[in-house]
């Protein structure tokens, strides 16, 4: 087995195996020129291992965005760190979202949703006619004295407390959904801003790969040539 070719970093100087190093020529114009500051010897033609490179790589996606914005917010800044601790932004979503709701906001839903559904709109429409037929009967037909007469102010009373405690709890539910909303358009926006900066990766990763399959080719493409220079020096000796 043959030994693994070690190669030096440009920024840490640690000597590690090839396969954990990407050449500094595979690297983007400005990446590279963002990775090359502080480091008086920065070889073009040496590497760069892939902590240092993903430590470069968060530090000039931090300083994009807080050029184009100004002032980089904390969502470009959850998006920044992803890139330093490797890891996808979708499980760090997944985790926020398992967050219990409490028991107010469960039962302000709860009201929300029976408020404004035709059950409530049929149960309360019977009751309405329960509470004025009741109260006509008993005046018209019994002659007697109803708890509430015409023109059924304690119904009306009835009426505006209902209305009074229901809309707030309408208004807390459709709080919690504008939240929602909310939350959801960002978490949409942390995922297309990681997908649009890994794609940007990729294209290096592409170079990088285009790069060292380049140089293989060419290390078989001189071997050949080796092999015809010999082949015709024995022939013509």
């Amino acid at each position: 087995m043959q030994p693994k070719t070690l190669v030096t970093c440009s920024i840490c100087k640690r000597q590690l195996p090839r396969g954990k190093c990407v050449p500094n020529k595979a690297l983007r114009t400005a990446l590279a020129d963002h990775l090359r500051k502080g480091v008086t010897d920065w070889d073009p033609d040496g590497f760069i291992c892939t902590e240092d490179l993903n430590r470069g790589r968060a530090e000039y996606v931090q300083r994009m965005l807080g050029t184009e914005k100004g002032k980089l917010s904390g969502l470009e800044a959850e998006v920044a760190q992803t890139f330093k601790d490797e890891q996808l932004i979708t499980h760090k979503l997944m985790e926020e979202s398992l967050e219990p709701d409490t028991f107010g906001q469960r039962m302000a839903d709860h009201v929300a949703r029976f408020g404004g559904s035709w059950r409530f709109l049929i149960a309360f429409a019977c009751f309405l006619a329960l509470w004025i037929g009741f109260n006509i009967v008993v005046m018209l037909v019994m002659r007697g004295k109803p708890f509430d007469p015409f023109p059924f102010i304690l119904l009306n009373l009835v009426l505006s407390c209902l209305a009074s405690v229901q809309a707030p709890i309408i208004m807390m539910s459709q709080n919690r959904l504008e939240a929602r909303d909310r939350k959801r358009a960002e978490n949409d926006y942390k995922v297309n801003l990681k997908a649009e900066l890994e794609i940007r990766n990729l294209h290096e990763k592409f170079d990088h790969l285009l790069e060292h399959q380049w140089q293989y080719l060419m290390e078989i493409q001189q071997i050949q040539v080796e092999l015809l220079e010999e082949l015709a020096a024995k022939k013509k000796a």
